[in-house]
């Protein structure tokens, strides 16, 4: 059952800017990725879901309901964390929050108090001065603190340091181990890979392809390197590995998907040292990027 639904959606503000045509979906207690470099469309699509804008063709939905008519009726179930957030710089950090629950009609307080333990946030001071990672703190703390159903979530580590951003991978996980459907813009590929099913990939505001993450991991490419005792044994490995590169005593091979083949190829010879590089998801992805020719 899909919770979140974008059916070919075009923004078009000119001068190539915008999102057209884009597709895809969110599943119930599924945590998709939405992957792309700044300015390929991923906050504009996320504001058509919020109902802030409305496509110019296409629809958005979630639970059903059109984002843009019954926005409303679908944020009461919904964590929404902003790519830039606007504060009021006259408050502290904990008034805003509190604020914050006021809007949403929070009766009880205590997973924002949770939340703020967790990310070790002291948000007594004034806004203004605070750094961008404790806004950034805040934000999440705002998005999470009532227990949504459904999380969208757009760039939500930026400003992190990389303590605090293991930390909120951390906090993913234990949403989806809740059953929680969330939506995760980003362009670090790191945390999409930790913590995604799927991961949808835009580009210049098309979706280039979207791609199951256990697929992706199983099918990564592996570079092996291999040290033989001798040039001589290694030359006799390439001799039943044709795909192997020789190097003096060491061979180069490359494997994609199962290894088994290859374990029981090497098997038969005596190894002295063995390395194995796999592929980074942020390697696979770059061909999309244009990147990688």
């Amino acid at each position: 059952m899909n919770i979140i639904e974008v059916n070919n959606i075009t923004k078009d503000y000119g001068n190539k800017k915008g999102v057209f045509d884009v597709s895809f979906n969110v599943r119930v207690g599924e945590v998709l990725g939405f992957l792309g470099p700044n300015g390929a469309g991923k906050t504009t699509t996320i504001r058509q879901l919020m109902g802030f804008i409305k496509p110019d063709r296409g629809r958005v939905a979630i639970n059903g309901m059109n984002c843009f008519k019954e926005a409303d009726k679908i944020q009461i179930n919904l964590g929404y964390l902003p790519g830039e957030i606007a504060f009021m710089d006259d408050m502290t950090g904990i008034e805003f929050i509190k604020f914050i629950a006021n809007m949403k009609e929070l009766k009880d307080f205590s997973r924002a108090e949770e939340l703020m333990k967790f990310f070790e946030l002291d948000p007594r001071g004034k806004m203004n001065k605070m750094s961008k990672g404790m806004k950034q703190k805040i934000g999440i703390v705002c998005a999470f603190m009532q227990n949504p159903e459904i999380l969208i979530l757009d760039e939500p580590t930026s400003g992190l340091d990389p303590l605090m951003q293991n930390k909120f991978i951390e906090l993913i996980l234990k949403e989806k181990e809740n059953g929680k459907t969330i939506l995760m813009s980003s362009h670090i590929f790191e945390e999409i890979e930790k913590t995604c099913d799927r991961a949808a990939i835009i580009k210049e505001g098309r979706i280039v392809t979207v791609e199951d993450m256990e697929k992706l991991k199983s099918n990564k490419r592996k570079t092996i390197e291999v040290q033989f005792d001798s040039q001589e044994t290694a030359s006799s490995f390439v001799s039943i590995m044709p795909n192997g590169k020789l190097n003096e005593n060491k061979v180069i091979v490359e494997v994609k998907g199962e290894m088994d083949e290859f374990i029981k190829k090497l098997s038969r010879f005596p190894v002295k040292d063995l390395e194995i590089k796999t592929q980074s998801l942020e390697e696979f992805f770059m061909h999309f990027y244009g990147g990688e020719k």
